[in-house]
């Protein structure tokens, strides 16, 4: 199978050499490399009945990284088990304009951290709203910066509990069967909120006009951006509501730690170029193939690594950190839910991997004994590649 890290080393090196790149792409692009190589160092394990040996090598653990994901997916996925409540839940997507993919691409932490505002205040404010609910709801937010064609697309997807909190504390209010809030409300909100909070940001001069979008720093030009994306209705999508609560677990697993392409989705790599299949929702969610120079893919996969420390998985209202053990608890109190002790510290990855695939790690594959980590293969001596950097 082709991987990203086959790509990378094939043609990382031409491209680190071709063009300037900020620091934490050349540090993903070397992550991946080295990952599950002897360069990482690892363990080599032992049979303790017939001797035989198989080494295990260390992942790079970048959350970019295609082959790192799965281990920290289940733990999260575990760790998030406890906080399940049985009620219908909803999906609900918050997608940025197509004319600001450009700018956002050049501010990415300024913009994904007012999208992330934007809408989960959106969220939380019409929540509260009598009209609507009138309680204190909770949900978790993902953020997604590209489409199945690796091009830049900005949204967020949200795992919003069909009810919330009552005010007082002493009720759980139920939403309506389809959401608690018509989409075009969500929309226009949205859409007023992420304006006002980007005009902000133009105007205390914390945006970059680097290259294509020099043109919209000049104030008049900026200004017909927003009137531009005032006149537009925002696109808002309430997917149907899951039927319970396996099946948020189910969509979690596939979601949240997804990077912009997995290894199982490249088909080839020959001659320089790179195909891989990707759907075409704009034609009836067709299933094709594209194919790209390698330099192009990697350009591609470079767009979205993410600012260094930028958190893209949110918990807000009564699902985040700081009300977990107050009004998350008692919500499960009133709803009767009654919590394992169990949690995803105290599993081990081998039992991880045994859940997941049905092969145990921990038994020799020749004979049924037991494997033991006999020896620690230390990492080699790391020098980073050497490419352009482009000065932050």
């Amino acid at each position: 199978m082709i991987e990203v890290a086959d790509i990378f080393h094939e043609f990382g090196e031409g491209y680190r050499q071709s063009y300037r790149l900020p620091q934490r792409m050349l540090k993903a692009m070397s992550a991946i490399e080295r990952c599950r190589t002897s360069e990482l160092g690892g363990h080599v394990y032992e049979c303790d009945t017939c001797g035989h040996q198989k080494i295990a090598y260390n992942s790079c653990r970048n959350r970019h990284c295609p082959k790192c994901q799965s281990l920290a997916k289940e733990r999260w996925i575990i760790a998030r088990k406890r906080d399940l409540l049985p009620v219908g839940y909803f999906h609900v997507v918050f997608t940025l304009p197509d004319k600001l993919n450009s700018l956002a691409l050049r501010n990415q932490k300024e913009t994904y951290s007012i999208l992330f505002k934007a809408a989960s205040e959106t969220l939380l404010e019409l929540g509260r709203d009598p009209k609507y609910m009138g309680a204190e709801i909770g949900f978790i937010a993902i953020l997604h910066t590209w489409g199945q064609n690796l091009m830049e697309h900005p949204h967020l997807h949200f795992i919003v509990p069909g009810g919330g909190l009552s005010f007082d504390g002493n009720q759980w209010i139920s939403t309506r069967k389809k959401f608690f809030v018509p989409v075009k409300v969500l929309s226009r909100l949205f859409r007023g909120k992420f304006l006002a909070f980007l005009k902000k940001l133009y105007h205390d001069n914390k945006l970059k006009f680097d290259g294509s979008i020099k043109a919209i720093a000049n104030q008049q030009q900026f200004q017909g951006l927003l009137d531009e994306l005032y006149s537009k209705e925002w696109v808002v999508y309430c997917k149907p509501p899951f039927k319970g609560p396996e099946q948020v677990i189910e969509y979690l697993g596939r979601y949240t730690h997804r990077v912009a392409i997995s290894n199982s989705r490249i088909n080839n790599l020959e001659n320089g170029r790179v195909t891989f299949r990707w759907r075409d929702y704009r034609d009836c969610n067709k299933n094709k193939l594209m194919t790209l120079d390698a330099f192009e893919f990697i350009r591609r996969f470079l767009l979205h690594v993410l600012p260094d420390n930028f958190v893209k998985i949110r918990h807000y209202g009564i699902l985040s950190n700081r009300s977990r053990k107050t009004r998350l608890k008692k919500c499960q109190e009133i709803l009767s839910v009654v919590n394992e002790k169990q949690t995803s510290e105290s599993i081990s990855w081998e039992e991880i991997v045994f859940e997941k695939t049905g092969v145990d790690p921990r038994i020799c594959p020749c004979c049924g004994g037991r494997m033991i980590a006999r020896e620690i293969m230390h990492p080699k001596r790391y020098i980073p590649p050497e490419g352009k950097v482009l000065a932050a």
